[in-house]
């Protein structure tokens, strides 16, 4: 088997730098692509070369598949690997890179435009006895999802048939929702896929999403990396994720895990893939859907099974078989991973954009740090406003708690907002210490101020004390920079704030 000499990743950000270092570990060239607003960005920095690919907007440039091809056949790659979001999961774009004589770093078209189809995967899923959420196979009309949603009862919810990342979804509680949540949900979807059917299934109220990771080969080979726990939601994104979850015991977990590997063979899957499932308060579980790529939240379950998921990608995309098969495989320990976002949390999550001026990514026993940014990157309007990605391990939950609380008060990112200060509100909360949560978690946990924020205070007055040092140091140097201003002056009109250097407002 001829291993790829030159892959191209066509992605940005920290999942570009991600592929990247796998790449380079092993001995594979790799092209970046960018678009105007990520000329000096981490990715392109990284890699061994870079193609401009278009102006800022990604419609413009990591959405154009002509462009991506034009850069690896400049760079004479070998193979694409498209990260997840943007193109990863195109059916049309595999099978255009495959006609340009490249591999494609991910599963079938097939398999993605099946599993792709949320009515069409329900029907795949039931023929192969894997058990789905009461509800319809099929897209339906208004009328139609009237007299279902009477049979399963209220509350339903109606979902896009080509549909993710909760858009094109909505919540019926009763006969008179139906309209406007129907009409709503079908110009979402039109909006966002270019597709308004809607399908409906039964409404779980307060379930757990756990999902499992899968990994196939091309040789019929498949087997299931454990699960991942993500109930840690806010409108349906994921915020909080980890591996292994603590509602499941070993039988519960074995019988989750040979569901999963059942349903990625129903659709002759290859790659890693996850398997997501909806997990109810009688404990019974539901297939959900299934990600066709890699999933932001696979550092978790690389941590505790000791695994790098993209080298297996590349692996299985040159044709290997699995190196290993279930039995091969344990999972040791629990790891947490918190997403940081570019977001405000006091201003109701809006992105915070603009430049970095100092980013010190924490570090230490057990600390993994996937990020996409630098002192001095430039946080752009166009693109998910993910910064990073802070993953720990520990021995067990208890440690890996404590491991991210330490962390995450290590982290320090100043000129922009970021989601940390809320995730160590959820670290520090009793119920997601005692594992007492559903998707629900946030919207019920969480007091609000008038603008539907999270109370900041409640954190505590550590990190205003915390932010108010960095400011007052920020401020001491200014002024050892440009000695003539002084603490009651102002320059060019505008006076100096000390909160402003430290990236906060006041």
């Amino acid at each position: 088997m001829a291993a790829f000499s030159k892959i191209l990743i066509a992605n940005r950000g920290e999942i570009a730098v991600r592929v990247i270092r796998a790449c380079t570990e092993m001995e594979i060239a790799t092209v970046a692509v960018f678009s105007e607003a990520d000329r000096t960005a981490l990715h392109v920095r990284l890699a061994d070369e870079a193609y401009p690919i278009g102006p800022a907007p990604s419609r413009e440039s990591y959405l154009v598949q002509e462009n991506i091809l034009a850069a690896a056949k400049a760079a004479n790659a070998d193979a694409i690997h498209p990260g997840y979001g943007f193109l990863s999961e195109n059916a049309e774009f595999a099978e255009r890179v495959a006609k340009a004589g490249l591999t494609f770093i991910g599963p079938s078209p097939a398999a993605m435009r099946l599993m792709g189809d949320k009515t069409a995967a329900r029907q795949c899923m039931t023929a192969a006895g894997v058990p789905t959420v009461p509800g319809s196979d099929k897209e339906l009309s208004e009328n139609k999802i009237a007299a279902i949603a009477e049979q399963l009862g209220y509350p339903v919810l109606l979902k896009a048939a080509a549909g993710g990342g909760g858009k094109g979804m909505r919540i019926v509680h009763e006969k008179s929702e139906i309209t406007s949540s129907f009409r709503a949900a079908q110009s979402e979807a039109e909006s966002a896929f270019g597709d308004g059917r809607i399908y409906i299934e039964k409404y779980i109220e307060a379930p757990r999403h756990i999902e499992f990771q899968i990994l196939a080969d091309n040789h019929g080979n498949v087997i299931h990396l454990g699960e991942r726990e993500c109930s840690i939601q806010r409108r349906h994104q994921k915020i909080i994720e980890e591996a292994p979850s603590c509602v499941l015991d070993e039988m519960l977990r074995k019988a989750m895990g040979e569901t999963a590997i059942k349903a990625a063979t129903a659709c002759n899957y290859s790659s890693a893939g996850t398997i997501e499932f909806i997990f109810d308060q009688n404990r019974q579980f539901y297939f959900l859907e299934m990600n066709t790529r890699l999933q932001v939240e696979h550092p978790v379950t690389e941590m505790v099974f000791g695994l790098d998921l993209v080298k297996e990608q590349i692996r299985i995309a040159a044709g290997a078989p699995l190196s290993f098969n279930q039995n091969d495989v344990s999972l040791r320990g629990h790891a947490i991973e918190c997403r940081i976002y570019a977001e405000d949390p006091a201003n109701n999550f809006l992105p915070s954009t603009g430049k970095i001026s100092h980013l010190v990514p924490p570090a230490g026993p057990g600390v993994r740090d996937d990020g996409g940014y630098f002192s001095g990157s430039e946080v752009s309007i166009y693109y998910d406003p993910l910064l990073a990605k802070l993953v720990v391990w520990g021995q067990n939950r208890e440690e890996a708690i404590a491991r991210m609380k330490r962390a995450l008060g290590e982290y320090r990112v100043i000129g922009i907002e970021t989601s940390i200060p809320f995730c160590q509100m959820v670290m520090n909360h009793d119920k997601f210490v005692s594992g007492d949560f559903d998707t629900h978690f946030i919207e019920k946990e969480f007091l609000t101020t008038d603008n539907g924020s999270p109370d900041l205070s409640l954190q505590g007055d550590s990190l205003a004390e915390e932010t108010a040092r960095i400011a007052a140091a920020l401020y001491h140097h200014e002024l050892q920079r440009q000695p003539t201003i002084s603490t009651n002056s102002k320059q060019d009109g505008k006076s100096i704030s000390p909160w402003k250097l430290a990236g906060r407002k006041r």
